[in-house]
């Protein structure tokens, strides 16, 4: 149920204490620790039900300071722990209740220009954290774009997917729309996806063998190498961007 913002206490509506906000403000403060969030992300959150301001009489939004604690709690759990939003609004839920949630281990952070394929995250028990998989929903929510825009990089096939995505799909989504607030369209990157394929091609040509061996070892071997490969590509590719533009590590 929406709430509007006249009413007195008790009725799930506002009282003058509740220092209610627009949107715009309510933007200005998730910033500083989401720069990534946008109008259009916040709107698409409140119609998963994840927060629900109150409206005044003219319908304008208007925000608590309980609905921004529970925006930037949502978006903590998309960022560090990638959690499709059905599993944050059930964490969520307990926690209105009393309850204790144990989330699963944040990843670690890493250089962007870092290679992103350098281990498996660890969930602290020892045990390798299980990849969640989000739909194209969520995908939009967590980069903070448009349908149109994320149908315009599959077209490039700077995302594979349909519908179903991996926490990597999230990752390069990231990095995507991060590359488009300096002016860098999807056409720019159509060079940096052909090197990609390029690199994948010369892995595949080492690990092909290993693959194809009749041992069992052998061909469980082959996907580390080919990931330690990977890593080692990434790795050469951003110290050779980096030096081309003399740029020197801190």
């Amino acid at each position: 149920m929406v709430r509007t913002a006249t009413g007195g206490a008790g009725t799930g509506t506002a009282t003058a204490g509740d220092r209610l906000v627009s949107i715009g403000t309510v933007l200005n403060q998730l910033r500083d620790e989401f720069p990534e969030v946008t109008i259009s992300k916040i709107r698409f959150l409140e119609a998963e039900g994840l927060v629900e301001p109150r409206r005044t009489a003219s319908g304008y939004r208007k925000f608590s300071p309980q609905d921004v604690e529970r925006l930037a709690a949502v978006l903590r759990m998309q960022r560090d722990h990638y959690l499709p939003l059905k599993v944050i609004r059930e964490h969520l839920d307990a926690l209105a209740r009393g309850e204790q949630v144990r989330l699963p281990a944040p990843g670690r952070r890493r250089d962007p220009l870092d290679g992103v394929l350098d281990g498996t995250p660890d969930d602290g028990d020892g045990e390798a954290a299980t990849v969640t998989r989000v739909g194209r929903a969520e995908l939009i929510a967590a980069a903070g774009v448009t349908e149109a825009e994320l149908a315009e990089w599959e077209s490039y096939g700077l995302i594979a997917g349909s519908g179903d995505y991996d926490a990597e799909a999230v990752n390069v989504a990231r990095i995507v729309a991060e590359l488009g607030r300096f002016g860098l369209e999807p056409r720019h990157l159509r060079a940096v996806r052909a090197a990609a394929d390029r690199e994948a091609g010369l892995i595949e040509q080492v690990v092909a063998p290993l693959r194809r061996h009749r041992n069992p070892q052998t061909r469980a071997h082959a996907e580390d190498t080919a990931a330690e490969l990977a890593s080692l590509s990434v790795r050469l590719h951003a110290a050779l961007v980096r030096n081309a533009l003399g740029i020197r590590l801190q």
